[in-house]
């Protein structure tokens, strides 16, 4: 494959303005404030022993959690390969973690991400790199399927692109309903996924075909 004349490497591209408190964009000075506080509020001790040093955990751990509101997730399907390809790409059983925006409570599971190639084709590992970031921030999960396959369709100007998300939610898992073991599915089609049956049903065979 030749490197498109179009390619550009943004992977240093700016955060945007930043909190003096961290370079990561998340200010985990203040989240530590905000913790300490909740624990004062359920009744707990914010400094004995098992809890001192907690509120500065929560820092670092949304930091990274939330790490990607801080990201393009853009860049990563701008540097591409000029190629003539007119059958599926698929990368399947893309593990993910986000966190649900209504209760902070975190969902995890696996994307399936596909498209048909116009004349730009990407690395198979930017397809993951797309849904970690797109996921690294508070989500809803039926905005996140379609914020990725958004991003491919402007970005790649696929013929096709198909984005489905399979995932468990704690929200619904630990608290309220309390139904372990759902699974929340959501998709996207676009193009020739979404107008052409066949195309859609070999999608399907291609995902889950050996697991009926």
């Amino acid at each position: 494959m030749k490197p498109s004349s179009e390619m550009r490497d943004t992977d240093s591209g700016s955060l945007g303005s930043e909190s003096p408190a961290t370079k990561s964009g998340v200010d985990q000075e203040r989240i530590a404030r905000a913790v300490r506080e909740i624990l004062l509020a359920i009744g707990e001790d914010p400094d004995r022993e098992g809890l001192c040093e907690t509120p500065a955990r929560v820092g670092r751990m949304y930091a990274e959690l939330f790490g990607g509101l801080h990201q393009d997730p853009r860049r990563h399907l701008r540097k591409f390969f000029t190629e003539t390809c007119d059958e599926v790409v698929l990368v399947r059983d893309i593990s993910f973690n986000s966190m649900c925006e209504h209760h902070m409570l975190p969902f995890m599971g696996t994307a399936h991400v596909a498209y048909l190639p116009g004349e730009r084709v990407i690395g198979l590992s930017k397809l993951a790199r797309v849904v970690e970031e797109v996921a690294r921030r508070p989500q809803v999960q039926e905005r996140m399927t379609e914020e990725i396959a958004n991003l491919l369709v402007e970005e790649l100007h696929a013929k096709g692109v198909a984005v489905i998300v399979e995932a468990v939610h704690t929200c619904m898992t630990i608290r309220g309903v309390r139904k372990p073991g759902s699974v929340c599915v959501t998709s996207a089609m676009k193009g020739s996924f979404r107008n052409k049956a066949s195309t859609r049903a070999e999608l399907m065979t291609l995902i889950y075909g050996n697991r009926r």
